[in-house]
């Protein structure tokens, strides 16, 4: 299976799933979700595998999410619109993220991954 990680190369969480994916044997494709963010139809691609509400994929504890006010911007934005703010801004979308053919894993949970990629 092909695996593509998103990541910000400053976020230990990140640094921990590279170093889970290495140890496991697992090949992947790292991109930097700042530098290169995902497109719209990438993360509606995320979305849909995921199977997680759509509040999942924003950092919520980012400068981005604070300074942009989406705690009260969210709850009223189409998924159009929230899908457009997060492919604008890297640091918006929760990190890191797995993508497979088939499985989409938002953040980094080494038990959840172990199943995932079983």
């Amino acid at each position: 299976m092909a695996l593509t990680l998103y990541h910000y190369p400053n976020c230990s969480t990140c640094k921990q799933a590279i170093k889970w994916l290495v140890a496991n044997g697992h090949e992947f494709t790292a991109i930097d979700l700042v530098a290169k963010p995902p497109t719209r139809a990438v993360l509606e691609h995320i979305y849909k595998l995921a199977d997680v509400p759509l509040k999942k994929l924003f950092n919520l504890a980012g400068a981005s999410y604070r300074d942009g006010d989406f705690k009260t911007k969210l709850p009223g934005m189409t998924s159009a619109q929230a899908f457009a703010a997060l492919a604008a801004d890297g640091k918006l979308i929760k990190r890191p993220i797995l993508l497979g053919d088939d499985i989409a894993l938002v953040g980094f949970a080494a038990d959840e991954w172990q199943r995932a990629l079983a």
